[in-house]
């Protein structure tokens, strides 16, 4: 990536999906560049990705390279959206369709992916044809094709040379599961064996990889200041190097559409932590990109506008412009609101670091998952959410020191040199939390000293119970409680015990079953071990805690973690808001003031049968209103003395009583969605 030549991204982005059929006429005969560039700038719009190319592999633009589309009224489209959009101080960036490209799929099939699983996005479950040839599905390119590569290329050559545009985005380029004769030959002479899918994936990344490399080396070279992204859906956790090619990042993720309302804090706080420039991608629609006519409602994007703000990530609102090329004004309407708010804000964004005091070290980084969701992670990230905790998701080049805790979730198993780098950490004070497998190698042996010794095999009982001791968290009941997953089977060894395991009288089965689910707890039986512990500041969880939570939601396993961050360490920000509430603190080192950002809605689920892409059904959440809430108290403990605190929009002071000389206390009266308070140091 070219250090100091790119500028930082704009902090209201519409992304205008364009994928228009060749069986559309009259295509773009409705636009109007004057109406198209007034509605963008009245919707408080300062950045809008345009399109070169669709996942139809139509262009909008005279092109020398590829085919413009067939029914194209306005031959240089783009170019005069590029033209409006510029003449009103509206920056944009081109869009350009990589691995779908349907057009290029038809006149040279040669080039398109052989799924090892003949799995195609929007395929017909009942088209059973190779290469889902009777269904509506895109149909993948396999960038294992030289020419391919260089049409992509030589096309992008072509737009940053003709247009002025301050980026290009390049869409769905990912590792592909494929096994084309290209691939195979290629895994082949890699060593790789075509019948494993773990080294298909290797492939796959590999001629990803091939692509990135090969074209920003040249974009980079031939044009320095060029903004440029990959897109793949989610933010891979494969450290900073794996990003290399892009100067930013973007980071998809709409709740309605499948990725839900948890999945971008914790990508945004792994990206965040990469030291990257980087803007979150959400949706006007109310399900998901690629709906005609769906609207999300106004409070939905003020509420996620602001989510991305307080977590330092740049906003992006996915549309989707008419084939006429006329621009949706209903849209714009509910889209000004959330923009307008964050216009306002902007002072209080700029430069702003995140404060974070506890680091996730990522499961998905450690154990080579594949996907967008790693459940480890996302119920770690969930449960600090709810409980306020300040945090980064990390990877294994991470900096320890600059954390008070590290959690280890669940199977984020250490090599030799991590674990060594992590017991220094200790030992000069840092805090340890891990779960389940986190401390053992694969032989079951320790890679972290954490007090307790692993005995053969896991504990039998599942479910099995935990009953816990009465100084471990005001939450948890005096009583044994339920956890449905499985356990490590550990005694202490110099830890002290704050749980232990309680097996029931047996597991259900067609031979012995109690009640409609499981067995009870057996208060005659032996302790089956301890469930949690605490070693010379390394806590351990014999369960898989993480993706416990994330499956089941049982507020008393968060409530076993809480006790156990909190005899580790004093949060920054402690506050009385619900579960359901967000508390992000920010430092603007420059102005020498803090930004506490205080957000509150209730996702609910309503829609239950929400067609996905793969022809199956799945539900979603979504948010129509928002109510009003109050008063919030809050306790900040800052590393400084304050001055004065006051609404970042308002400038309306709140009165705040000084406990100790680095904590504060005071009161929001009322919080409709998002509070941004300032703190601003003595």
């Amino acid at each position: 990536m070219p250090k100091g030549l790119i500028k930082p991204l704009r902090y209201r982005q519409v992304h205008l999906d364009f994928h228009t059929s060749e069986h559309i006429p009259q295509v773009g005969a409705q636009f109007d560049p004057v109406d198209f560039a007034a509605t963008f700038k009245a919707a408080h719009v300062d950045s809008v990705t345009v399109f070169a190319k669709c996942h139809h592999g139509w262009s909008y633009y005279p092109t020398a390279v590829g085919k413009p589309h067939p029914h194209l009224v306005r031959p240089d489209l783009l170019g005069e959206m590029i033209d409006a959009l510029s003449a009103s101080g509206i920056a944009n960036q081109i869009y350009l369709s990589v691995q779908w490209d349907e057009l290029a799929a038809r006149e040279h099939p040669g080039w398109r992916v052989m799924d090892a699983s003949n799995d195609f996005q929007r395929a017909r479950p009942s088209d059973p044809s190779t290469g889902r040839q009777l269904s509506p599905a895109w149909h993948a390119l396999c960038l294992n094709h030289a020419r391919y590569r260089r049409y992509v290329l030589d096309q992008a050559r072509e737009v940053a040379s003709r247009y002025r545009t301050q980026g290009i985005f390049l869409d769905i380029v990912t590792a592909q599961d494929c096994v084309c004769p290209a691939c195979i030959e290629r895994m082949l002479n890699a060593d790789l064996n075509p019948e494993n899918p773990a080294d298909r994936r290797k492939n796959g990344e590999a001629v990803a990889e091939q692509f990135r490399r090969e074209t920003s080396e040249v974009l980079f070279s031939k044009f320095p200041g060029l903004r440029i992204f990959y897109n793949g859906g989610h933010i891979e956790k494969k450290g900073e190097q794996h990003y290399w090619s892009c100067t930013h990042l973007e980071l998809e993720s709409l709740p309605t559409g499948g990725w839900g309302y948890d999945h971008f804090p914790g990508s945004a706080r792994y990206a965040a932590a990469l030291g990257f420039d980087f803007v979150g991608h959400t949706g006007k629609f109310h399900t998901s990109w690629g709906e005609f006519g769906g609207y999300k409602q106004p409070q939905a994007l003020e509420y996620e506008t602001a989510l991305m703000a307080a977590l330092g990530s740049k906003c992006l609102i996915g549309d989707q412009l008419h084939p006429s090329g006329r621009i949706n004004h209903a849209t714009y309407r509910t889209i000004a609101p959330a923009y307008s708010r964050i216009e306002a804000l902007e002072p209080y964004l700029e430069r702003a670091r995140q404060v974070s005091e506890v680091a996730i070290l990522s499961a998905e980084h450690l154990s080579g998952h594949t996907g967008r969701n790693h459940p480890s992670d996302d119920g770690a990230a969930q449960m600090l959410l709810e409980l306020k905790w300040q945090f980064d998701i990390v990877d294994a080049d991470t900096e320890f020191d600059r954390y008070r805790i590290v959690i280890l979730p669940d199977e984020a198993r250490l090599d030799a040199t991590l674990a060594a780098r992590l017991s220094s950490y200790v030992e000069r004070g840092g805090k340890l939390i891990a779960s389940w497998r986190s401390v053992f190698d694969a032989n079951g042996a320790p890679t972290i000293d954490a007090g307790i010794v692993r005995e053969d095999g896991g504990e039998t009982s599942n479910p099995s119970y935990v009953l816990a001791r009465g100084d471990l968290d005001t939450g948890l009941p005096p009583e044994p409680f339920v956890l449905y997953d499985e356990a490590e089977t550990v005694r202490a060894d110099g830890a002290q015990t704050l749980a232990t395991i309680r097996r029931s009288y047996f597991n259900r089965s067609y031979r012995h079953f109690c009640s409609h689910q499981h067995t009870p707890d057996d208060p005659a039986a032996p302790t089956a071990g301890a469930a949690v512990t605490e070693y010379n500041g390394v806590a351990y969880v014999a369960y898989p805690i993480f993706r416990l939570y994330r499956a089941i939601g049982q507020p008393l396993y968060k409530y076993l973690v809480r006790g156990l961050l909190n005899r580790l360490a004093r949060p920054a920000v402690e506050t009385d808001l619900p579960s359901a509430g967000r508390a992000m603190l920010t430092h603007q080192p420059d102005t020498r003031r803090y930004v506490l950002h205080l957000l509150y809605a209730t996702p609910q689920v309503r829609g239950k049968a929400v067609p996905d892409e793969n022809g199956g059904m799945r539900p979603m959440e979504m948010i129509e209103d928002v109510p009003v809430i109050g008063p919030v108290s809050v306790t900040l403990r800052l590393a400084c003395r304050i001055a004065r605190v006051y609404d970042a929009l308002t400038a309306k002071a709140y009165p705040f009583e000084v406990l100790e000389s680095d904590t504060i206390r005071f009161t929001l009266p009322r919080l409709h969605i998002h509070a941004a308070i300032v703190a601003e140091q003595a």
